[in-house]
Formats: structure tokens, C-alpha cells, sequence
């Protein structure tokens, strides 16, 4: 049971990173909409760098890839908290209801490795160099996360057994 109370835990404590992240996103709008703007503008990467033809320097550029950001983190609340709900009402039931009660957490779990990974790493980092920032360089920040979240859906991933008599 207490395997079970971590995993229902650790994706609540995942939930609540993520509605922060989307009330921050929703209520100081303009913050992250800077770091989106310089990131696609690549106005702080290394002068001269032959990618720079990369720059998306368009404002409505810049609020898609804004928004589409925001409803990923909206989707992935959405299903970390029904994931939740489905851990918690399957918390004392057989194994293979606990286990198949997972489905929606780890796919919620793999939304967010992919946002990090796609959106921040590799889009952001790689094709629009953010690493050559030193303002505007998310990736730490992304690494981090891919790697928390990582780590949870590992735990979920394993599979719960029936206490043996």
C-alpha cells in the first residue's frame, strides 16, 4: 500500500507543478511570452551565427507557439489529475485493477516528458539555439522536469503485485 500511496503522491505533486505552471502561464501572461519571444526571435544567441535564418521574428509566430505551449500544459494537468483520481479510487483494489488504473497517468507522464524533450530541448535548445543564451536559456530548467517526471513515470511503470499471504 505505501508503494501504491508514493506513486498516487508523486503524480499529485506533478499535478500541482503543472497548474502552477499553467495559472503562472494564464495570469502573468507576458513573462513567458518573452521567453517564447526571444527564444523564436533568437535575438540573444551568439552574433552572426550562421542559423540565424532560423528567426521566426513574426508576433503571431509567436503567440501560437505560445498558446499551443499553454494548451499542452493545460492537456497534461487534465489528464495528471484524472490520473490521480484513478490512482486513488483503484488505491485499495486487486493489483491488475491498480495497474490497468495507471493508463491515463502515464500517458499524461509521457505528454509531459514529450513537451520537455520536443518542445523545450530539442525545438527551443537545439533548433532555435537557445543554448547559446545566456538570458533566454530554458534548458536547464526543461532537462530538469524531463528528468523528474522521468523518474515518476519509471516508478509508475512498475508493476504493482498483490500482497502475498
Amino acid at each position: 500500500m505505501i508503494t501504491r500511496a508514493a506513486k498516487l503522491l508523486l503524480l499529485t505533486g506533478i499535478g500541482l507543478f503543472y497548474t502552477l505552471i499553467v495559472f503562472n502561464n494564464l495570469t502573468d501572461f507576458n513573462s513567458n511570452y518573452q521567453f517564447v519571444r526571444h527564444v523564436l526571435t533568437m535575438d540573444s544567441t551568439f552574433p552572426g551565427n550562421s542559423g540565424l535564418w532560423r528567426a521566426l521574428p513574426s508576433p503571431a509566430f509567436h503567440l501560437a507557439f505560445y498558446f499551443s505551449i499553454i494548451a499542452w500544459e493545460i492537456a497534461t494537468g487534465i489528464l495528471l489529475w484524472w490520473g490521480a483520481v484513478r490512482l486513488f479510487q483503484s488505491l485499495k483494489l486487486p493489483a491488475d485493477r491498480f495497474n490497468a488504473a495507471k493508463r491515463v497517468a502515464i500517458m499524461a507522464l509521457t505528454l509531459s516528458m514529450l513537451m520537455w524533450l520536443v518542445a523545450f530541448l530539442s525545438v527551443g535548445s537545439e533548433w532555435f539555439l537557445m543554448w547559446q543564451s545566456h538570458t533566454w536559456n530554458g534548458q536547464e530548467a526543461a532537462f530538469r522536469m524531463f528528468v523528474v517526471v522521468g523518474l515518476v513515470l519509471s516508478l509508475l511503470l512498475h508493476q504493482d503485485a498483490d500482497a502475498q499471504p
